[in-house]
């Protein structure tokens, strides 16, 4: 598996783009009330993937600058969204975005930001940002709360892939206070997924540390997920609870 933060979904564009959740639409509550944000709000969506979280601002009506490195997701993102005439996919990077000087209002950032480069893209979100513009981090982490959850969990922790993982979970408050300021605004909605058993092995699959087709681990892994599933499943899905966590804040 490469170590290159930009190549590292390459493999698994397709299993995130059909099987990662989605965001509850109170993250756009959220922005509208708190922070100024509303349907003429221009955005770039930094890191942002195959399009996820794009999708939801441009049915909000907003212009999205879609910024991502990686090939094969910006092109999938580039065929789904292709409807939306609001919708602009930029080749870049969260620390060189290619967008001009105070041109954007908010950048989000949507599960992606722990792989950024904090020092270069926090002096980029600057330069591209209007003089009182918002920087959103925005993660789905998953809940612990049920037995199938817990199992889960404990699974994919004792699982040799996830010594590959880069967490979200690793950011402290000292790292977010650093990037977005001292005064950051949080809050944190409830999100759920439902899967049935496709759509469960998908999203575990999406992750940019699961083995791929070849690697010694990948049918130990399947096999793994069809044991759990089997063991929780209730009418042929299982379901998947997440804290919808979002971090904002002004960079001055």
């Amino acid at each position: 598996m490469t170590s290159d933060p930009k190549a590292r979904f390459t493999r698994h564009a397709e299993f995130y783009s059909k099987y990662r959740p989605g965001y509850p639409k109170s993250v756009l509550q959220f922005l509208e009330r708190g922070l100024g944000f509303s349907s003429s709000s221009i955005v770039a969506d930094v890191g942002s993937g195959t399009g996820i979280f794009a999708e939801m601002l441009l049915e909000n009506g907003n212009v999205v600058f879609g910024v991502e490195p990686n090939g094969e997701m910006r092109k999938i993102a580039e065929a789904k969204l292709s409807s939306y005439s609001n919708f602009r996919s930029v080749n870049a990077s969260a620390e060189s975005t290619t967008l001009p000087d105070g041109s954007v209002d908010y950048v989000t950032s949507a599960q992606s930001f722990h792989w950024f480069d904090r020092i270069r893209a926090r002096e980029e979100f600057r330069r591209i940002l209007r003089a009182d513009g918002w920087v959103v981090l925005v993660w789905n982490s998953r809940r612990t709360n049920t037995p199938f959850l817990q199992a889960y969990d404990e699974m994919v922790r004792q699982s040799p892939f996830e010594k590959r993982a880069v967490r979200h979970e690793d950011l402290t408050d000292e790292i977010l206070s650093k990037f977005l300021g001292t005064n950051y605004r949080t809050a944190k909605l409830s999100n759920v997924q439902e899967c049935d058993e496709a759509s469960f092995k998908g999203r575990v699959l999406s992750a940019s540390y699961s083995p791929v087709p070849g690697d010694p681990l990948y049918e130990e892994l399947l096999g793994s997920l069809s044991e759990l599933f089997g063991r929780f499943q209730v009418n042929g899905r299982v379901r998947f609870e997440y804290d919808t966590e979002v971090y904002a804040g002004q960079l001055g």
